[in-house]
Order: C-alpha cells, then sequence, then structure tokens
C-alpha cells in the first residue's frame, strides 16, 4: 500500500541515546528536561518568544481558544479540519464561517469583515497545505475590532512568509506534531506565542491551573512526554533535508500532471512552501471519485482533504460558503512523504492521467 502520508523515523540508534538518558533520570513527564530542550529548540527555529509543547494538536487549540471570552462567537474557516470548529464547540463558543479564496482556499479576509457583530472575539483562520493565510489583511481587521487572532498552524511547519516562519504571525499560532505531519513527535503539539500575559495563561492551562500547591486557574492536562520530545529532537535537525525532498516529489507530481485540466492551491508572493501536502482539485466530484476509486483498486490510498465543507456538519448548521463547499468535494491529497519513491509518483499520475 502506497498511502497518502508515511511517518519518518530516525535512526532507531538515535533514538535510543535519548531512551537511555530517559531510563537513567526516571523522570518520564511533567516537564521533563527533553521536553524542555525541545522548546528551547523550537523557539529557535520558529523565531518566537513562547512556545509551549503539548500533548496533541487539539489541545492546543482548545487552550488557545479558552484565553477568550466565554460564549464568544469566532469566525473561522469551513476548510480545515474538523479539529479546528470542534474546538471552538467544545469550548462553548459559536464558530462562524466565512467563505474561502478560490486561489490558495485559506480564509477571505473580505468576507471576514462582514461577519463581525459586537459578540466575535477573535478570529480563527487555517493555514491551508502549508499555504499562508493573508496575514496582513487579517492583522487589520483584528486591529480595526480589537479582535484576536489564532492561527491554526497544522500544516504550517516549517513554511515562510517574507523570511518569516508562518508559525510567527497571529495572537497565537497552535500546531500539531501528529505522526502524519512533516515534523512530528508521534503524538504531540504546540502554542506558539509573543504575548508574555497570554504565555503565562496558557502555560497554567496546560496543568491543571497550578504551580505546586498554589493554584490559580482551571487547567487541563495538556503536558507532552519525554518519549514524545526525544522523538522531536531526533528529527528537527532533518527538517531541511525533509522539505528538500519534497520539493523535489512535488515537482516531479507538476511536471507529469502539468498538461491536466486539474488546480493547484496558488500561494500568495513570499511563501516558502514546506512540501507537505500534494493536492490537486479536479473539475468535478465524479472525476475524484474515478481517480480515488481507481488509485485504491491499485493499492494507493489518496484522501480527500478537507471534506465535507465544516459548514455542512449537521452540529454547525453554518453559514453559505459556496467556494469551499465546492472545492471540498473535488479536492484530492496525494501521496506525500520522504520515503515516496519516484517510480511510484510516475505510476500515480499515470493511473490519474487514464481518468481524463
Amino acid at each position: 500500500m502506497i498511502n497518502v502520508t508515511q511517518p519518518f523515523l530516525p535512526p532507531i540508534e538515535a533514538y535510543e541515546k535519548y531512551l537511555k538518558e530517559i531510563w537513567d533520570r526516571k523522570w518520564l513527564t511533567n516537564n521533563g528536561p527533553l521536553v524542555q530542550e525541545l522548546e528551547e529548540k523550537l523557539k529557535s527555529y520558529l523565531g518566537v518568544k513562547h512556545l509551549l509543547y503539548l500533548n496533541n494538536g487539539t489541545i492546543a487549540l482548545q487552550i488557545a481558544i479558552k484565553t477568550l471570552p466565554q460564549n464568544c462567537e469566532i469566525i473561522t474557516t469551513p476548510f480545515s479540519y474538523v479539529a479546528t470548529s470542534n474546538s471552538i464547540l467544545w469550548e462553548g463558543s459559536k464558530p462562524v464561517f466565512a467563505d474561502i479564496k478560490n486561489t490558495d482556499f485559506t480564509i477571505d479576509p473580505e468576507k471576514i469583515a462582514a461577519l463581525i457583530t459586537e459578540n466575535t472575539s477573535a478570529i480563527l483562520a487555517t493555514h491551508v497545505y502549508g499555504n499562508p493565510c493573508d496575514v496582513a489583511a487579517i492583522e487589520n481587521i483584528a486591529k480595526a475590532h480589537h479582535l484576536r487572532v489564532i492561527y491554526d498552524g497544522a500544516h504550517a511547519f516549517g513554511a515562510e512568509l517574507n523570511g518569516k516562519p508562518l508559525l510567527s504571525f497571529g495572537d497565537i499560532s497552535t500546531c500539531s506534531f501528529h505522526a502524519t505531519k512533516l515534523f512530528h513527535t508521534v503524538e504531540g503539539g504546540a502554542i506558539i506565542t509573543n504575548d508574555d500575559d497570554l504565555a503565562k495563561e496558557m502555560t497554567l492551562y496546560r496543568q491543571f491551573g497550578h504551580v505546586g500547591d498554589d493554584h490559580f486557574s482551571i487547567g487541563i492536562n495538556g503536558k507532552g512526554s519525554e518519549f514524545h520530545a526525544a522523538m522531536g529532537l531526533c528529527l528537527l535537525p532533518m527538517m531541511g533535508e525533509f522539505i528538500n525532498k519534497r520539493k523535489v516529489i512535488s515537482e516531479l507530481y507538476d511536471q507529469l500532471l502539468g498538461d491536466l485540466p486539474i488546480q493547484k492551491p496558488v500561494a500568495i508572493m513570499g511563501t516558502r512552501h514546506n512540501y507537505s501536502y500534494q493536492p490537486i482539485i479536479v473539475d468535478s466530484e465524479e472525476r475524484l471519485i474515478t481517480i480515488q476509486t481507481l488509485l485504491s483498486r491499485n493499492n494507493i490510498n489518496a484522501r480527500r482533504y478537507f471534506y465535507p465543507s465544516l459548514n455542512n456538519l449537521p452540529q454547525y448548521k453554518g453559514e453559505l460558503c459556496p467556494i469551499a463547499e465546492s472545492v471540498s468535494t473535488r479536492a484530492l491529497a496525494l501521496p506525500m512523504y520522504y520515503a515516496l519513491e519516484k517510480k511510484d509518483v510516475i505510476t500515480i499520475c499515470n493511473l490519474i492521467k487514464s481518468c481524463f
């Protein structure tokens, strides 16, 4: 089976070095030295002031939303993984869906402005397939209406905009380090901010709201373990190699599929891609199903990503978002991972071509 993604694992000897340290210390969790080391190295890599390593990316979203007033409205995108809007609802607030642009499939700032009410507290936008949101326009809207900006950066690790890491934008950025991601810690995630007060508040939320015997707020168990941090420490030095290899694979896909009537996201000027995904948007849902079925019959797993448009899920009954609704039925993520071989890409592309 050629899967849509495949986790990269470091040489086992590299991981065992960290395991030996963990066994010797017997410090398995609760902000251990490997977690602290990973946090410091990630802050340096991303050029940010504060980063909290967490046990998954959904907890990161929930903690970020917990910093907002309760029962507020949060303007968000329907073209994202369900964790984005589920976290809003889970924390007792209301997701309000703004449609996306038809170029890079990120939230459309022009649609955001029209949805702001006196109950709006934040904009929660998703960087899609590693492509940046229009961060300048979103920041301007947020400042004009005194809103907080949270970015779901689950796809954004290693991507840059105008020379700055994409995860350094916004009041808060969240990231997933799930095993399927470009950079992973098997399970894990992070909250990123340059705001001292937000960092203190979210640090408390991560650890049940207390420091030692002194309790300051409500909280949850968002802590990551030493075993997971060890995986991140093994993989972080390899990020440049990962991105360069994926770039070669992506360019081969583009070359082989270049003559077909398919659409790819077009990122805004100044983007440095991380090549975390290889999406194509075909002309109809029928064509997508034909392609996906043929690939599956040949033991190739391509994923509908993102599907469906979140405003159509029964728990939301959201606003009409015709662009997201259309794109979600026609978007297919093709296999993309470090170990994917050239011959496999050629096979995948030949099968896709046969569907046109």
